[in-house]
C-alpha cells in the first residue's frame, strides 16, 4: 500500500532539521541529514592555527632532512660492509640507512599532509548531487568533432617525418630507464659457477663450528656444514653460504638407488647442496623413513636416496651433490666442489 493510499492523519510526523534530515519518521532508508558543524580549536583560535602550522611545517622539514640523509647514505657507506646494530644483529649500514631514513621521509610527508587537513583545511561537509558520469551524445559528438579538427590541423597524416621521428623519440624515451638498471650490480660472470667447496676442504659442523667425523652422522640424522676456513663473522659471509650451504644425511648404502651418489658419498654419508633448485630457499625438512627433503618455501621434494631427484614441486632439477671422503685426521673432507652450480637457474647457466 502506497502513502497515497494511507489516511493523512495515519502518516508520521514529518520534520526538517537544518540540514534537511527527516525526523519523526520510521523509515530505515530516510536522509539523516548532516550534523551541525562543530568548529575546531584552530577556527577559533589563531594562535592554536600558528600551532598546527609550525607542525606541519615541522614535519615538513624532517622529511627534506631525510631525504638528504638517505643522499648522504648512498654516499658514505660502502656496499658490502656489514656492522652489528642491536636489536637487529649484523647487517648492511647502507640497507638500513637507506631504508630508515627513506621511510622517515616518507612518513613525515603523510604525517604533515594528514595533520594539515584535519586542522588547517576547511573541514565543512558539503553535500552534492550526483550526477551520470556518462557524458551527453552532444558533448561526445563535440569531443570527437575536436579531436578530428585537431589531428587535420597537425598536419600529422600529412607530415610524415613528423610523425615518424615523433613515434621513434616516444619508443626510445623509455629505454633510458633500462640504463638505470646497470646500478643494481655488476654482472656474476663465472661466480654462481662455483663455490668455496674445494678438494681438502672439511666440512665443519654448522652448530659446533667443528670438524665433522664420520661416528658424528648417525642413520637417519640430518646435519649442516660449511667449508673450512669461512668466518661467520666476514662480510660476506650470507654470500658465500648462499652457495656453499651443505646438508648431511646417512643413508644405508643398500639404500642408495644411485651409483654415483653411492661412488660420491662415504659409508652411505652423502653431502648435498641445502639450496632449493626452485627459487634458492634452504632446505631443512627431512623425513628419514624415505629419505625425501622437502622446501619449506613452495614444497619441492627431492629423493636423498636417488640422486636427489625431483619427485614433487616446481624445482627444475635434481640437488647438487658434493663428493666426499675422509682425511688422514679421519675428518669429513670435500674431494672436490659441486658437481653443477647450486641454486635456482640463471640466466647464462648453460
Amino acid at each position: 500500500m502506497s502513502s497515497q493510499q494511507i489516511p493523512e492523519d495515519s502518516l508520521p510526523v514529518v520534520q526538517e532539521t537544518a540540514h534537511g534530515a527527516v525526523e519523526g519518521t520510521d523509515d530505515p532508508f530516510a536522509d539523516p541529514g548532516l550534523p551541525a558543524h562543530k568548529p575546531r580549536i584552530q577556527d577559533l583560535d589563531e594562535r592554536a592555527a600558528k600551532r598546527s602550522e609550525r607542525a606541519v611545517a615541522l614535519m615538513f622539514t624532517l622529511s627534506m632532512l631525510a631525504t638528504v640523509g638517505f643522499i648522504a647514505s648512498y654516499v658514505i657507506f660502502p656496499v658490502d660492509k656489514i656492522v652489528y646494530i642491536w636489536p637487529f644483529g649484523h647487517v648492511s649500514p647502507l640497507n638500513f640507512s637507506l631504508g630508515l631514513t627513506l621511510g622517515a621521509a616518507l612518513f613525515f610527508i603523510g604525517a604533515g599532509a594528514v595533520h594539515w587537513a584535519r586542522t588547517l583545511m576547511s573541514d565543512v561537509e558539503v553535500a552534492a548531487e550526483r550526477h551520470p558520469i556518462e557524458a551527453t551524445p552532444e558533448v561526445k559528438a563535440q569531443v570527437m568533432a575536436d579531436f578530428k579538427a585537431g589531428a587535420e590541423e597537425s598536419a600529422i597524416g600529412r607530415r610524415k617525418l613528423i610523425r615518424n621521428t615523433m613515434f621513434g623519440a616516444l619508443a626510445l624515451v623509455p629505454l633510458s630507464g633500462v640504463v638505470l638498471l646497470r646500478d643494481l650490480g655488476p654482472l656474476p660472470e663465472k661466480k654462481l659457477r662455483n663455490t668455496l667447496w674445494a678438494e681438502g676442504k672439511q666440512l665443519i659442523n654448522m652448530n659446533t663450528m667443528k670438524p665433522l667425523r664420520p661416528e658424528h652422522i648417525t642413520v637417519g640424522s640430518l646435519a649442516f656444514a660449511m667449508p673450512e676456513g669461512l668466518d661467520p663473522e666476514s662480510h660476506d659471509f650470507q654470500t658465500q653460504m648462499g652457495k656453499a650451504a651443505l646438508m648431511i644425511v646417512r643413508i644405508e648404502p643398500d639404500d642408495i638407488k644411485d651409483k654415483r651418489q653411492r661412488d660420491w658419498a662415504h659409508e652411505g654419508i652423502v653431502a648435498f647442496s641445502k639450496i632449493c633448485t626452485h627459487v634458492g630457499c634452504p632446505i631443512s625438512l627431512y623425513e628419514q623413513q624415505t629419505h625425501h627433503v622437502l622446501c619449506p618455501c613452495h614444497q619441492s621434494t627431492f629423493d636423498l636416496s636417488d640422486g636427489a631427484r625431483v619427485i614433487f614441486g616446481p624445482a627444475g632439477h635434481p640437488l647438487p651433490q658434493l663428493r666426499i671422503g675422509v682425511n688422514s685426521e679421519g675428518n669429513l673432507e670435500a674431494l672436490g666442489d659441486f658437481d653443477e652450480p647450486v641454486g635456482a637457474a640463471f640466466w647464462e647457466r648453460g
